[in-house]
């Protein structure tokens, strides 16, 4: 977990497939820890063969029942097929955009909103009037298990919006550079 948010958490992503692979994770995640998730996440990237979208979209029966069958990822029917449906709206959102990112770009434009210095733990945000709208729109291009409250953790995930809370290091060295 430690690692995690050092490393990756709330650092701009703009590589298609890691985007991806994040919004696919946050997905299987809800209702559970994200250290479940972490944990999994070799798993994850082995069933659903890096997290490409050609390929995850490209999965059909017997793929499916591969995913259902392995005890290394999270076995919830609803959360796989969300993923491989999701993997088509994916390419169609890129091909539309030239990219997701670029996609994700109109949607949410930089710079990434930052907490205020005065905000106290309970007082981070679930959800925004920006994650639910980007919830909206992912819903009405065939996006499942995208819930406003499952963007806003995807958008915290890969930069979208910065998180750190006022005194984490990575807050402090932002605001020093």
């Amino acid at each position: 977990m430690v690692r995690y948010h050092d490393d990756e958490w709330g650092t701009p992503c703009h590589d298609d497939v890691e985007l991806f692979e994040r919004l696919a994770l946050e997905s299987f995640q809800a209702g559970l820890s994200w250290s479940t998730i972490l944990r999994k996440r070799d798993a994850f990237r082995a069933a659903f063969r890096g997290f490409d979208p050609a390929v995850v979209a490209g999965f059909g029966d017997p793929e499916r029942a591969r995913l259902m069958a392995d005890a290394g990822i999270v076995r919830n029917g609803a959360k796989i097929d969300a993923t491989i449906s999701n993997a088509a709206a994916w390419l169609r959102t890129a091909a539309a955009f030239g990219s997701f990112d670029t996609y994700l770009a109109t949607m949410v434009p930089g710079p990434p909103a930052r907490l205020a210095p005065t905000v106290a733990v309970g007082e981070i945000p679930a959800r925004t009037p920006v994650s639910d709208a980007l919830s909206a729109d992912l819903r009405a291009r065939g996006f499942r298990f995208v819930g406003s409250t499952i963007v806003y953790a995807f958008m915290q995930s890969v930069g979208l919006v910065d998180d750190h809370e006022p005194d984490c290091f990575r807050a402090i060295a932002r605001n020093a550079g």
